[in-house]
Parts: C-alpha cells; structure tokens; sequence
C-alpha cells in the first residue's frame, strides 16, 4: 500500500468525526426509564390503540388524561376528549369494521410512538360520498406523552391522501 493511501485511511476516521459534528442536534431527547414506568407508558399506548380498534369510549377516557391536548389537532376537531370521541364515531361510520393494529411501538421516558395500521372497508357514509365496500388499508404515526398512566399530549401524522384516495373522495 502506498503512503498516500495510508496517510487517506487514517484520516477518514478524523472526516467521519467532523460530519458527526455538523449534524443537526434534537432539542430534545428521551432515552430508557424504569421498566415499571415504561409499562405504564405502553399501557396507555395500549389502551388508545384498542380504543381506536373497538371504539369504545371507556377505553379513551381510561388511556387520555383530563387535561389531554391533540397538538396536531385537524380542523374541526374539537379539543381535548371529546376530539378523538367524534373522530371514530365519525370514522366508524364510514368504516363499520374498522380494524387498527399497532405494527410498532417504541417507548423511551415518558413517551411512546406507535406506528397503526388501519384496515377495513369503505362500506358506510364520509360526509356526501356513501361507500361501496372499498377496502381501506394506510398507516398512521403517533407520538404521546404519558403522565401518570394517561396520554396528556398526542402528535400525530395518519396517511390521510391513501385513505382518501381509497375512499373515492378524491382521484388517484
């Protein structure tokens, strides 16, 4: 081997260093925790995910802390309870066997992100469009903070533009 490239193998560890520094650092992080707090941490999680599966708002008001706030609240929606109660009955309405399945789950400190996979069929009513048993399958992202057992802060991405285009609402 040549000097030359001796003297380039031992400076790509120096180049590797000086790109870790250029990148971008979180504003913040949140890493381990007790298992027994991160239990409770996935259990909320839990309990919201079956919520969302069955619909049922004893498990909403069970897993969302009273003073739950959406922080990415869609327009429309009302704040806090009474938000995610409207949206699956709305949502149910228009797809009667709704099924939600949590593919992921990672929890560090005092929160927990999930990735859901929605399935069921287009078979009722979303707003004027009635449905014709279209098959509806997308994925959704959320991220909680879980205080005390309970989710107080939810962010949350959902593929609407799938979901809508398997619906027929809008053109693929």
């Amino acid at each position: 081997m040549s000097r030359l490239a001796i003297f380039a193998a031992a400076l790509l560890p120096l180049a590797a260093f000086a790109a870790a520094d250029s990148l971008p650092v979180p504003q913040k992080s949140f890493t381990g925790g007790s298992p027994a707090a991160l239990e409770q941490v996935m259990l909320a999680a839990r309990r919201y995910a079956a919520f969302w599966n069955s619909g049922d708002p004893a498990l909403a008001r069970e897993a969302l802390a009273p003073e739950f706030t959406d922080r990415t609240l869609p327009p429309g929606r009302a704040q806090g309870l009474p938000g995610p109660l409207q949206a699956s009955q709305t949502f149910r309405a228009a797809v009667p066997d709704l099924k939600v399945e949590i593919t992921d789950l990672v929890a560090a400190g005092d929160r927990v992100t999930l990735r859901l996979h929605f399935t069921g069929h287009f078979s009722g009513q979303f707003g004027k469009v009635q449905g014709k048993g279209q098959a509806i399958d997308f994925q959704a992202f959320d991220l909680y903070r879980v205080q005390d057992g309970r989710i107080t802060d939810n962010w949350h991405l959902e593929d609407n533009l799938t979901l809508l285009q398997q619906m027929g609402v809008i053109e693929q």
